[in-house]
């Protein structure tokens, strides 16, 4: 396809997409959410729809994007009551769509009043609420989304702030907010639903890199109020994201953008992306300092990107016209594999961590994917093609089942594709161009959707070094590939090797916790990933433990004589060195004991990158700032560590 053809079927799409949202302004559903009772785990809404006499089938949302599976929360929604012209109407739920409700609606009335609860069990404390909308929205079925307007209001706690990407059309003022009802302007039931609410006590809302157009925000809300100041140094990173992504992209799809963040141990984490917004939640410290950053120091990029590739730019299988057809994932290694690569990038590239991080985590990445034996039977595509059903699964043997590995996968595919270009480019050129091509098109825009395939894929590549394409993404995807594909790493002037020790990174995240802190590391030795509490998560299939017959869910008790402990078993590994003695194990499994002998005597094995001398480091070339970084010292910062 030439590149005219291609611009005529760009501007034909977002023509279509406007076309479509100039249809969608009829008389909007009326939502007035209403989380002031949220500490009691109980979020409200009122919502007059606009209705015909007749039979009326509506719904809630099941499929919600950025979920990769339905997860739409349709048993805790309660308290349905319809009612017309203050009248109660019986209703029935459908029989085999169980997120339908049926209802009658009489001669002479033309508006339909309906009253619902949501029993709310995470994101929420007695400081802050989390609203996704799919815990309150109630639509007509059968409807493309984007068809259908709808205009919402927000009640909230006396004092508390609301951070948003909905335009607010009353007085609200994010630095004096007052809580009580705020009132939105009109969009529609697909944007509204890709536009969450954070809601707090402990509200504060930073612009970001004001130089940058549209504006940027991060909005953040705490259980306790030192939380939510953030540090001069991180917000001054987070502008240097901005910064970095507006070079990288050239192009933005939305009218404004707000980062969305909750630091809470009791509301639960998230990473949910959204077209103009990002809900991002981790404990409370997690941004408290740079030790506890570095756990985290991905989320937001990650988030960001996914306004570009996955919001804007979707593949498509996985976009659908309305929230109860099955989205399709077979090309989740570039929605979210290729974000969780600029992720990671633009994270290195703004501040967030350091290069030296950025190659110890990656690292990580790659030897986990290196010593997966799942991918002895199973490809990355079905990793993908099998989203709904891996998302969430049960830890146990996951290793020989695989999860949701096309994000790794994918990051590791892209990382190839990029020092491939730089290689054969001498430099010239890189991924840089590609994603200004892929992710461009259509120039600024608002808020929309443009599907791809993999020919397009192919074809935009193509424009930035021509290459049998085709060819690199199915021996990579969609084959069985018993080894992971570390010829990025390679062609970037790296190597991955095990040591005695762990990298810095590693040690770092050891030590302050955090989402990625998974216990004791004797993973690349013996087999095995054991929780704090000595309980095993997981065992390597065909590895040392899995030899020695232990499994998923023992409990160890004790390790060479003495009472287990995660240091006593790091202590035996290292004295097994080249000794004869296996490693004796006291089990319980379930409420019977045993003993295991693990037959292993190579030490220690830790992963790290090391350098090849004499080659191009195109690795770190990937991770250069394409901007000039704006940098605040530590020390500068009001409360830190």
């Amino acid at each position: 396809m030439n590149a005219r053809v291609r611009r005529c079927l760009v501007s034909a799409s977002l023509l279509a997409l406007s076309a479509v949202s100039a249809r969608a302004q009829k008389t909007p559903i009326q939502i007035a959410a209403d989380l002031s009772d949220g500490s009691r785990k109980l979020y409200h809404a009122e919502i007059d729809l606009p209705v015909k006499p007749g039979p009326l089938t509506l719904t809630t949302p099941k499929w919600i994007p950025g979920n990769h599976r339905p997860t739409g929360p349709v048993d805790d929604i309660t308290g349905v009551v319809f009612t017309a012209d203050g009248k109660p109407l019986p209703w029935r739920r459908d029989d085999v769509d169980l997120y339908q409700f049926h209802v009658t609606i009489p001669k002479g009335v033309s508006t339909l009043h309906a009253h619902l609860d949501c029993i709310v069990t995470a994101r929420v404390t007695a400081k802050m609420a989390v609203l996704e909308w799919e815990k309150l929205l109630l639509y007509p079925a059968n409807t493309p989304v984007k068809d259908i307007s709808i205009q919402p209001s927000v009640t909230v706690p006396k004092g508390w702030g609301i951070g948003t990407a909905l335009t607010p059309i009353d007085s609200y003022d994010p630095q004096h907010p007052v809580g009580g009802t705020t009132k939105y302007a009109a969009t529609t039931v697909e944007q509204l639903e890709d536009s969450p609410v954070i809601t707090g006590e402990f509200f504060h809302e930073f612009p970001l890199a004001p130089e940058i157009k549209p504006a940027h925000f991060i909005d953040v809300v705490s259980d306790d109020a030192k939380d939510s100041q953030l540090r001069p140094t991180l917000l001054a990173e987070i502008s240097n994201l901005v910064r970095e992504a507006d070079s990288l992209y050239a192009s933005h799809h939305y009218n404004q953008y707000h980062f969305l963040l909750t630091l809470s141990d009791v509301a639960g984490g998230e990473g949910l992306e959204h077209g103009q917004s990002s809900d991002n939640g981790i404990g409370e410290k997690g941004f408290s300092d740079v030790k506890h950053q570095l756990a985290e120091s991905d989320l937001l990029a990650h988030e960001f990107t996914h306004s570009w590739n996955g919001k804007y730019r979707r593949p498509f299988n996985l976009y659908q016209t309305d929230f109860e057809k099955a989205q399709q994932g077979s090309l989740l290694w570039v929605y979210e594999g290729g974000t969780q690569f600029l992720g990671n990038v633009l994270a290195a590239r703004s501040g967030l961590k350091s290069q030296a991080q950025y190659r110890d985590l990656l690292a990580l990445s790659a030897a986990d994917l290196d010593n997966k034996t799942g991918r002895e039977w199973r490809p990355t595509e079905d990793t993908a093609i099998a989203a709904s059903i891996l998302r969430g699964g049960d830890p146990t043997w996951s290793n020989w089942k695989r999860g949701q590995d096309y994000y790794q996968e994918g990051e590791l595919f892209w990382l190839d594709a990029d020092t491939l270009i730089r290689k054969n480019t001498h430099n010239a050129r890189s991924l840089n161009d590609f994603w200004k091509i892929f992710l461009g098109k259509g120039g600024n825009t608002g808020p929309l959707i443009l599907t791809y395939n993999r020919e397009e894929l192919v074809a935009d590549l193509n424009q930035v070094m021509p290459y049998d394409w085709a060819t690199f993404m199915h021996d990579r995807i969609d084959t069985i590939n018993p080894r992971a594909d570390l010829a990025g790493i390679e062609q970037g002037g790296y190597k991955l090797v095990y040591t005695d020790k762990p990298s810095a990174s590693e040690k770092t995240m050891a030590d302050n916790g955090g989402r990625r802190n998974r216990g004791l590391n004797v993973w690349y030795s013996l087999g095995l990933r054991i929780s704090s509490e000595g309980v095993i998560s997981d065992v390597r299939w065909n590895g040392p433990a899995d030899k020695a017959r232990l499994a998923p869910g023992m409990k160890l008790l004790g390790v060479n004589g003495t009472i287990y402990s995660n240091d006593a078993l790091k202590e035996a590994v290292i004295k097994a060195k080249g000794a004869s003695d296996p490693i004796h194990l006291v089990t319980q499994s379930d409420t019977f004991l045993g003993t295991a002998d693990i037959a292993y005597h190579d030490g220690p094995r830790y992963p790290h990158l090391e350098r090849v001398n004499g080659t191009p480091a195109y690795l770190d070339d990937v991770t250069k700032p394409l901007t000039t970084p704006q940098v605040v010292s530590e020390k500068d910062d009001s409360d830190g560590d």
